[in-house]
């Protein structure tokens, strides 16, 4: 999978869309350090053991660079940036009954958000997976020959 470039200083608000979650019951906001071991149980239980080990690294920031979706109380998404390399987002994921409510593109905006307000100009997206909905959602452009980029070579499970 490619990788991609996104514009910061243009992005979408996202203020209507947290709005819309909340009357919902679902909260997004950036967690905490005591939140850590919970929310990587949560990514290894409904994602993969690397999605971990890279969420694991986005408590080690201060500010914690991982979002949380919480619905109930209940964790349902996370979303996380600059885990392997500097201003690179991702991983992100959604729990398969929370899908269409929006709640990945809020993550995703409240990340791109969060990386402008940390001084980038443009963010990458490292091994986009829905290509179309970062176009869609984003103006996110395919960064030719970018595949397999920062993961060529990676230690691999057999």
């Amino acid at each position: 999978m490619s990788d991609m470039l996104v514009a910061l200083y243009d992005l979408p608000e996202q203020e209507s869309g947290l709005k819309k979650l909340e009357q919902s019951s679902i909260v997004i906001r950036r967690a905490i350090a005591p939140e850590k071991q919970l929310v990587l149980d949560w990514v290894k239980s409904h994602f993969s053991q690397p999605w971990v080990d890279e969420c694991d690294v986005s408590f080690a920031r201060q500010p914690v660079s991982c979002y949380i979706a919480l619905e109930h109380g209940k964790m349902i998404g996370f979303a996380c940036y600059e885990a392997t390399c500097r201003n690179f987002f991702g991983p992100t994921g959604v729990n398969q009954d929370a899908r269409g409510k929006g709640v990945g593109t809020a993550l995703l905006l409240a990340c791109m958000h969060a990386m402008k307000a940390d001084g980038y100009a443009y963010a990458i997206i490292g091994s986009a997976g829905p290509v179309d909905f970062y176009a869609r959602t984003l103006g996110a452009v395919k960064i030719e020959n970018s595949t397999p980029g920062i993961y060529k070579g990676m230690l691999r499970a057999d």
